[in-house]
């Protein structure tokens, strides 16, 4: 009998449990890519999202609702993501099988980009990057379990994908990688206020945004 289960009901055990995934700790985002300086133009439109950001987090709790509109979204705009071949998809329900056959995992992806020169000659799509956003009031690791669940979805087709957890403020990027076992890795957080971490914030959305240009790597 197949057992069916939400995966924002799963914890980092449950995880590790039901996808072999396991930890791998150190490293950097210099480790991943070659990180290009800013314009004029982009620091003052970064300067802009984390201001209307911090006056909608000085009313009050922002929903992860807002978190999308309010900051996924212009950030994204600015990095390159609205530009083509990257196709974005929200709230795409995804079912995700594990390797034992009996256990049926549901989510709702909050943000996927994907790399789809050609809807309809695609034989496959490269994940980019998924995003699970969280209202401001929780800690961005919170969502790490959903997270990790709908990028292993992904390790069918490729060889790794990147990861995005935030609640509007603090940003934790991953790393999950196909391998036996498989392997996530926890990037430093970055946050939209500071100002030196949100400029690496905006570089590394931005070097994620090129990797549609990496080849397809089909299992």
């Amino acid at each position: 009998m197949t057992q069916n289960l939400e995966a924002s009901q799963l914890s980092l055990n449950d995880v590790r449990r039901l996808f072999k995934l396991e930890r791998q700790t150190g490293g950097g985002f210099t480790d991943f890519f070659s990180l290009e300086p800013l314009t004029d133009f982009e620091q003052q439109e970064l300067l802009l999202i984390g201001n209307h950001f911090w006056r909608h987090l000085e009313a009050g709790k922002v929903s992860a609702k807002l978190v999308k509109f309010l900051v996924l979204s212009p950030l994204m705009r600015l990095t390159g993501f609205f530009k083509v071949p990257v196709v974005l998809t929200m709230e795409d329900s995804i079912p995700i099988e594990v390797e034992d056959g009996d256990t049926l995992i549901k989510g709702r992806l909050d943000v996927l980009a994907v790399n789809q020169p050609d809807a309809e000659l695609a034989a496959a799509q490269f994940w980019i990057l998924v995003v699970e956003a969280k209202n401001s009031a929780i800690a961005p690791l919170t969502g790490l379990p959903q997270l990790l669940t709908y990028t292993y979805k992904s390790l069918q087709q490729q060889s790794s994908v990147w990861g995005l957890t935030t609640n509007g403020e603090s940003y934790r990027f991953v790393r999950v990688t196909r391998g036996n076992p498989c392997t996530y890795q926890i990037l430093p957080e970055l946050n939209l206020i500071d100002p030196e971490r949100s400029l690496l914030l905006a570089q590394v959305l931005k070097a994620i945004c090129k990797l549609q240009n990496v080849q397809l790597q089909v299992a």
